[in-house]
């Protein structure tokens, strides 16, 4: 065979198998992932979803608050903005031992900062290996599926819902930008 025929059986061969390719169903080439926190509040493993977050932060300083509520831990700076923070750990109904170091900021508006303990890394995971939860939680509740990770299966804080449960403890009800 001489290298022109073999160039063009190649051709043919390319584009049968182009033309083929629109008639096959179309495939997922990449599975669809999600980015985690894992993190411990009140001594506790939990993971957060990063696409739900606008920055986490260590050793911020944060301004002591009087008041009733005992999850407000006080106010952080952050770009200019003073923002409450909330102890995620009594949010979620466990003692809290000791002051959390780390903060993590929620998505949307108005600011929120949200304190945990302890940082354990940020995961990636294909979303099909993530148990997802039914509908009509209560609302106090802000844990919304189970995620397999090293270590053992943490369970998800939404921090939306962890945002509507302040807005709850404060008596506002303010509506949420995105």
């Amino acid at each position: 065979m001489s290298p022109a025929s073999v160039v063009t059986a190649r051709l043919q061969g390319l584009r049968a198998d182009f033309d083929r390719s629109f008639a096959e169903p179309a495939r997922r080439h990449d599975a669809e992932y999600a980015e985690l926190l894992a993190v411990h509040a009140g001594g506790r493993p939990y993971a957060l979803r990063l696409s739900q977050a606008s920055g986490v932060h260590s050793d911020r300083p944060v301004t002591p608050l009087p008041g009733p509520q005992q999850a407000l831990l006080g106010v952080a700076g952050f770009s200019g903005a003073i923002v409450p923070v909330y102890d995620l750990a009594a949010l979620l109904g466990h003692p809290i031992p000791e002051r959390p170091r780390w903060l993590v900021l929620t998505a949307g508006s108005p600011p929120l900062a949200l304190a945990f303990h302890e940082l354990d890394g940020h995961v990636r995971v294909d979303e099909a290996v993530i148990v997802g939860e039914a509908d009509g939680h209560d609302s106090r509740d802000v844990l919304r599926g189970m995620v397999p990770l090293p270590g053992g299966t943490r369970p998800i804080i939404d921090l939306p819902a962890a945002r509507a449960v302040v807005h709850q403890l404060t008596g506002h009800h303010l509506a949420e930008e995105h």
